[in-house]
C-alpha cells in the first residue's frame, strides 16, 4: 500500500522548501553565467541581453501559460516548469563540457528555460489556494517571498566562492541538483483538482477565448482593476530607481561602500519577508497596502534628498522592507478574489501588466537620468537655482531630483486609490471567490508553526 502523499498546508511548506533550494540554485547559475559572458566578450551589451531574454519570454507568453495552467493539473504543470528549465540547464552544461557554448546558445537557452518559468508562477500561485487556508495566504505570500529574498541574498556569494573551484560547469550542475531537489517535494505532494469549467452545451472555448477571458476578469472588478493599475504605476517608478541607485551611490562613494550597503539593506527584505510570514499582515490587507507604499514613497524621496551614503543605505532598507508588505497583502485579496479555476489566465496577466513596466523603466531611467535631469541640475542648469536649492547641484543630483519626483508620485497614486472606494473597499465589496471547503478538507487543517518547516519563501 502506498505512502498517503501529503496535503493541505504541509504540502505548500514541502514545495515551498523545494522552491527554495531550486531559486537558490538558479540563482547561482545566473550570477557565474554573467561572470562567464562579461569575462569573454568584455560586452556590457552583450551581459545586459542576458537580462533581457531572462525575462521578456515569460512576459510575452505569459497569457498563453496561464490558460493551459487552468486546464492543466497545477502539480503537473509545475512539474513540466521545472523539468524543462533543468533540460535547458543541462544542455549548457554539457555544450560547456564540450567546449561548444556560444553566445547565440545561450541566449535561446535562457529564452526557452523562461518560457518554462512563465508556466511556474500562475501554476505555484493557484496551487497555494488550494493548499494554503485564506487566513493564511498573506503569510504564505511572504514565506514565498523569504525564499526568493534568502536567493538573491547568498547566491551571488556561494556562487563566487564555487566559480574558483568548480568553474561554471560545476556550479550549473549544482543548479541542476537543486532541480532535482524541487522535482521530487512536487512528486511527495497532493494539491486538490479544481473543477474545469464548463462550456454551454454544444459550444466550445478556444485556447485563445480562456487567454482573453484572462483580461476580462479583470477588467470587470473595478477594484482588482485599480489594484492592478496602482502596481503598474509602482512597477514603473520603483523600476527607475532600482536602476539608478548603482549609479547614484557610485558618484558619492566607492564600490566597496556601495556592495556592503546594498547588502546590508538587502536584509530588510529578507526581514520583512520573515515577518509576513509568521505575522501574516493586517486583517484588512488593503490598508497594509496603501501604508506600505506610503512608506515606500517616503524612502524613495529620502533617496533623493540627501547625498550621505548613509542616509542612502538606510532609505534602502526601509523600501526593501515594505516590498514584501505590499506584495503578501495584495497577492491574499488577490487570491481570496478570484476564482481558483481562472486564477492561471487571471495571475498571468497581472504579471503581464505589471512586469512590462519594469523593462520600460529600465529603458527610460538612463535617457531620463542623462539626456534630461543631470543637465537640469548642472551648475548653471535651468534647476539649479530652484528645485537645485533642495536636493543640491553637481554630478549625480539630477538623479537625486528625479528620486525626489518618483516619490512624490507614488505617495499621490497611493493617495489617489485610497480615494477611489471601489478598490478601498475591495475586499467587502467584491465578494469572495472561494470554494466551500468539505470536511476534512486542506482548508480546515491547523497550519504547522513555521519556525520549523520555514527555517529548518510574489
Amino acid at each position: 500500500m502506498g505512502r498517503r502523499a501529503i496535503s493541505g498546508f504541509r504540502a505548500f511548506v514541502v514545495i515551498w522548501f523545494g522552491q527554495l533550494v531550486s531559486l537558490t540554485g538558479s540563482g547561482l547559475t545566473a550570477f557565474a553565467l554573467g561572470v562567464w559572458v562579461y569575462l569573454n566578450t568584455g560586452s556590457t551589451t552583450l551581459f545586459a541581453l542576458i537580462q533581457l531574454v531572462s525575462a521578456l519570454p515569460a512576459l510575452l507568453i505569459g497569457p498563453l501559460a496561464g490558460a493551459l495552467v487552468d486546464r492543466w493539473d497545477r502539480r503537473h504543470a509545475m512539474i513540466f516548469s521545472d523539468a524543462g528549465a533543468a533540460a535547458c540547464t543541462l544542455a549548457m552544461v554539457l555544450l560547456l563540457a564540450a567546449g561548444r557554448l556560444e553566445m547565440w546558445h545561450i541566449y535561446l537557452l535562457l529564452g526557452l528555460s523562461a518560457c518554462f518559468a512563465a508556466f511556474q508562477w500562475p501554476a505555484y500561485s493557484s496551487a497555494t489556494t488550494l493548499m494554503v487556508p485564506p487566513a493564511q495566504y498573506a503569510r504564505a505570500s511572504g514565506m514565498v517571498q523569504m525564499a526568493q529574498a534568502v536567493a538573491e541574498t547568498i547566491a551571488p556569494a556561494v556562487a563566487g566562492a564555487l566559480l574558483g573551484t568548480l568553474m561554471i560547469h560545476g556550479v550549473m550542475a549544482v543548479d541542476l541538483a537543486t532541480f532535482c531537489v524541487a522535482l521530487v517535494t512536487l512528486l511527495l505532494v497532493r494539491v486538490p483538482a479544481v473543477a474545469r469549467e464548463v462550456a454551454p452545451e454544444g459550444e466550445r472555448t478556444s485556447l485563445l477565448s480562456e487567454v482573453a477571458y484572462g483580461w476580462r476578469y479583470i477588467r470587470e472588478r473595478r477594484g482588482l482593476f485599480a489594484l492592478l493599475a496602482l502596481f503598474a504605476v509602482l512597477s514603473f517608478t520603483t523600476g527607475i530607481t532600482a536602476v539608478l541607485y548603482t549609479p547614484l551611490m557610485l558618484g558619492l562613494t566607492t564600490p566597496a561602500v556601495l556592495g556592503l550597503v546594498t547588502s546590508i539593506a538587502g536584509l530588510g527584505l529578507l526581514a520583512s519577508s520573515l515577518l509576513m510570514s509568521t505575522w501574516g499582515g493586517p486583517r484588512r490587507r488593503i490598508v497594509g497596502v496603501f501604508a506600505a507604499e506610503i512608506v515606500l514613497g517616503v524612502a524613495v524621496m529620502a533617496m533623493g534628498l540627501s547625498v550621505n551614503p548613509v542616509v542612502l543605505g538606510a532609505s534602502l532598507f526601509l523600501a526593501y522592507l515594505t516590498i514584501p508588505v505590499v506584495n503578501a497583502c495584495s497577492q491574499a485579496i488577490w487570491q481570496v478574489k478570484t476564482a481558483p479555476e481562472v486564477q492561471g489566465r487571471v495571475f498571468s496577466f497581472r504579471r503581464v501588466i505589471a512586469g512590462a513596466m519594469t523593462p520600460l523603466a529600465f529603458v527610460l531611467a538612463g535617457p531620463l537620468a542623462d539626456g534630461v535631469f543631470n543637465p537640469l541640475l548642472a551648475e548653471g542648469g535651468a534647476w539649479a537655482s530652484g528645485i537645485g536649492q533642495l536636493v543640491g547641484v553637481g554630478a549625480g543630483r539630477g538623479i537625486g531630483a528625479l528620486n525626489l519626483i518618483l516619490g512624490i508620485i507614488t505617495i499621490a497614486a497611493t493617495l489617489v486609490a485610497m480615494a477611489y472606494r471601489p478598490l478601498r473597499q475591495v475586499e467587502s465589496d467584491l465578494p469572495d471567490a472561494l470554494p466551500a471547503p468539505a470536511a476534512g478538507s486542506a482548508e480546515e487543517e491547523a497550519p504547522p508553526p513555521v519556525g520549523g518547516a520555514a527555517l529548518a519563501t510574489d
